[in-house]
C-alpha cells in the first residue's frame, strides 16, 4: 500500500486511521447513548477493540476485568472511577445498534482500500466470497442454523475477501442460510451494490451451484468464476482449444476449456398441488474449464465462469486465490477468537463481527507494513498497544517514556 511502501507501520498509526469525531458524530446520530449511563458507545467500541487484541480467549467476563484495568483507561481516556459488571456488557451487547459499529467498520475499510496502488487496485478486483460455521459453544442461540445431524445451533459468516482486507460481512441465523445457494448470492449482490462501477470477479467455491443465480449474475453484469460439482450435466456449444494448444499450465493440465449451457429444475406444481421439478436447459452461455492439478495426484478441477475472454490459465489461478480466505477465516478463528461466542443473540453476533474485523484490518495493515506473519502481527501489535499505554502512564507521572522504549 502506497502509504505504508517505505517505513513499517505503528500502531500509533494505524489508530490514527479511527478518528475520534467520527465515533462521536456517530453516537449522535445512530442515538446509540440514550439512556446509557456507563458503557457509551465509544467505549464500548475501545473496550471490544482493546479486549479483542489483548486477550487470547474473549468472554464477557474478561471485558469486564479489561474495562477496569487502568491501563484501557489510561490508553482511550477514561475516567478512572468507572467500573461495569459482566451483566451489563451483556445486555448492551444485546440491544445496542450494530449499525453504529458497521459504519466504523465501512469507514475503517475505505480508508484502507483508498490506499492501494493501482497495481494492487487490479490485484484486488478478484474478489473472494466464502462462509465459515460457528458453533462452538453455541447451544444456547436465541436463534441459529441447524447443520444435519446435530441439534446444536449455528452462526453462519459470509465475507466478500479482496485478498488484503475484508470488504463486507452478513450474520446469518436463518435455518435458510444454511443453504450457500441462498447465503452466497446474498452477499455477492450486496457487495456489487456497494461498489458501482467496478470490474471485480466473484471467485467462489462449490457452495454455489444454482444455475439461475449464475444466469442471474450474467444479466446483472457480474463476472463470476466457481467450483462446479465433477460430471455435471450440460450440452456442449463449443471446444475454445486449438489444436496446437499447450495444455500444460504450469501447476495444473488444461483438460477442457468449452462454451457450453447448463441444466436447471423449473418447478411444476401438479394436480394435488406438489411440487416436482423439471429438467430445462437454460439459453444463457456459460465456460466451462476443467483442468488436473500435477500436485492432488491428479485431481480434476471444474471451474465455471461468464467470463469468456480470460486465458484458462488465469481462471485457474484466480481460483486457487480463493485459498486466501481460507486462510483468513483460521486467522479470525485462532488469532482473534471468532469461534468463542461472547453474545448469544444476532445483536450481539453482529456487533463483535464487526469489531472483529475492525480488530482484523488493523492487524492485517500492520502485517504488510511490517512484512510479519499472522501470529506475529496480531502478537506484536498487542505488544505495542500495551506499550503505548505504559508510555502515557509514564508521561501522565511526569517522567521521559524515551527512557523506557527505543523511538
Amino acid at each position: 500500500m502506497a502509504i505504508f511502501k517505505d517505513h513499517k507501520v505503528t500502531v500509533k498509526h494505524l489508530l490514527s486511521f479511527i478518528p475520534e469525531t467520527l465515533i462521536a458524530n456517530l453516537s449522535f446520530t445512530t442515538k446509540i447513548d440514550h439512556y446509557v449511563k456507563v458503557l457509551h458507545g465509544n467505549k464500548l467500541f475501545y473496550l471490544l477493540l482493546y479486549g479483542i487484541l489483548e486477550n487470547d480467549r474473549l468472554s464477557q467476563r474478561t471485558l469486564e476485568d479489561t474495562f477496569n484495568d487502568s491501563v484501557f483507561k489510561v490508553l482511550f481516556n477514561l475516567d478512572e472511577d468507572e467500573r461495569i459488571r459482566r451483566s451489563s456488557i451483556s445486555e448492551r451487547l444485546s440491544k445496542v445498534d450494530p449499525d453504529y459499529f458497521r459504519q466504523i467498520y465501512e469507514y475503517i475499510y475505505e480508508r484502507f482500500s483508498a490506499t492501494y496502488t493501482l497495481t494492487e487496485r487490479k490485484q484486488y478486483n478478484l474478489i473472494r466470497v466464502d462462509s465459515t460455521i460457528v458453533s462452538q459453544t453455541a447451544g444456547k442461540l436465541t436463534e441459529g442454523i441447524v447443520n444435519p445431524g446435530s441439534s446444536k445451533k449455528a452462526v453462519k459468516y459470509s465475507l466478500a475477501f479482496d485478498g488484503m482486507l475484508p470488504g463486507l460481512v452478513h450474520v446469518f441465523t436463518n435455518p435458510k442460510y444454511g443453504n450457500e445457494d441462498n447465503a452466497l448470492p446474498e452477499v455477492v449482490m450486496a457487495h456489487v451494490k456497494k461498489e458501482p462501477g467496478h470490474q471485480n470477479i466473484y471467485v467462489l467455491d462449490r457452495g454455489l451451484q444454482s444455475t439461475r443465480t449464475m444466469k442471474t449474475f450474467g444479466e446483472d453484469g457480474i463476472t463470476f468464476i466457481c467450483r462446479a460439482k465433477e460430471n455435471r450435466k450440460f450440452e456442449l456449444i463449443e471446444s475454445l482449444i486449438d489444436e496446437k494448444q499447450d495444455m500444460d499450465m504450469g501447476e495444473s493440465m488444461l483438460l477442457k476449456d468449452s462454451i457450453i449451457r447448463l441444466y436447471t429444475g423449473t418447478p411444476i406444481a401438479n394436480q394435488r398441488g406438489n411440487i416436482h421439478y423439471r429438467e430445462e436447459l437454460v439459453e444463457s452461455p456459460f465456460r466451462l474449464v476443467v483442468v488436473k492439478s500435477k500436485a492432488e495426484q491428479g485431481k480434476e478441477y471444474w471451474l465455471l465462469t461468464n467470463d469468456f475472454n480470460l486465458p484458462a490459465k488465469e481462471i485457474a489461478q484466480a481460483y486457487r486465490s480463493r485459498w486466501d480466505i481460507e486462510v483468513f477465516f483460521r486467522f479470525l478463528k485462532q488469532e482473534l477468537n471468532v469461534s468463542h461466542l461472547v453474545s448469544l443473540n444476532k445483536n450481539g453476533l453482529q456487533v463483535m463481527l464487526y469489531m472483529t474485523l475492525i480488530s482484523s484490518m488493523l492487524v492485517l495493515i500492520y502485517k504488510k507494513g511490517n512484512d510479519q506473519g499472522y501470529k506475529t502481527a496480531k502478537r506484536r501489535f498487542a505488544m505495542e498497544v500495551r506499550d503505548l499505554a505504559i508510555a502515557m502512564i509514564v508521561i501522565q507521572c511526569g517522567g521521559d517514556p524515551g527512557l523506557f522504549f527505543k523511538t
